[in-house]
């Protein structure tokens, strides 16, 4: 596939914003592989290119909530060894089946997220620690996710982030400062399964790697100085897109 001067104008910029939403509140591909449609690309490689590229930009997040201080090292570690295999598998699954059953389950998922995220409002913004006692949660999590990662995409870290301040009591920059490690596991056991298949246009992908890792960057350090208000906000306008788009794709 010859790579054109249009789809570089479509995929760089949406790839840059697609980074930085992610890096505050997860729900960057809900943009980026929309992006990579529009471009022309096929649903296997939009897949493979934007798990390349957004690798990199949360790797980059990543970094910078590391720096921060704000990420809890164990669970994070934890939750991501489980998410590579979930995210092989969810890839493999993908691949095998396409994604349609999955875009209705969180047709009607997506909702119900959107409103614990607003009854978290009143939560006290701290962060319990996590005990030796969760850590088998912290795995359950990161195999549920990350199996979600690598068969659909769109929506992971907000879920991570979700999940995390419900079941392991953290408060939301924490809790997306955790979830980076985690996702950016998914994100590499399924862009090596995808290049493998032969579903990542390097001409493409590493240009935009470029553009998402300054925009993970960009992003990572609006979180940390905006705080948990506005990582709410984000989150709820993702949840709402993202049904937006799941509807629009089931209806045509």
């Amino acid at each position: 596939m010859t790579v054109t001067l249009s789809m570089y104008l479509i995929v760089l910029p949406l790839v840059f914003l697609a980074s930085a939403v992610d890096a505050v509140a997860g729900g960057g591909g809900l943009i980026s592989l929309p992006a990579y449609t529009l471009a022309g690309l096929d649903y296997d490689f939009a897949s493979g290119n934007n798990k390349f590229s957004s690798m990199f930009g949360t790797l980059m997040a990543t970094i910078r909530y590391l720096r921060s201080g704000k990420l809890l090292i164990v669970p994070a570690l934890i939750a991501a060894a489980a998410a590579l295999p979930g995210s092989w598998l969810g890839t493999r699954t993908a691949m095998a089946l396409g994604n349609r059953i999955m875009q209705i389950f969180m047709l009607f998922a997506v909702p119900v997220v959107g409103v614990l995220v607003l009854l978290e409002r009143k939560k006290k913004e701290e962060t319990r620690p996590v005990t030796k006692k969760q850590y088998p949660l912290c795995a359950a999590i990161g195999l549920a996710v990350g199996f979600y990662d690598g068969f659909f995409g769109p929506g992971a870290g907000t879920i991570l982030i979700i999940l995390f301040t419900h079941f392991l009591g953290m408060d939301l920059v924490t809790a997306s400062a955790t979830a980076k490690p985690v996702n950016l596991a998914s994100n590499i056991a399924s862009v090596i399964t995808r290049i493998a298949a032969g579903n990542v246009l390097f001409a493409l992908a590493i240009p935009a790697t470029i553009c998402s890792a300054l925009g993970g960057w960009l992003g990572a350090r609006l979180a940390l100085t905006k705080g948990a208000r506005f990582i709410r906000k984000v989150m709820i306008a993702v949840l709402i897109l993202l049904t937006i788009k799941l509807a629009l794709e089931i209806l045509g």
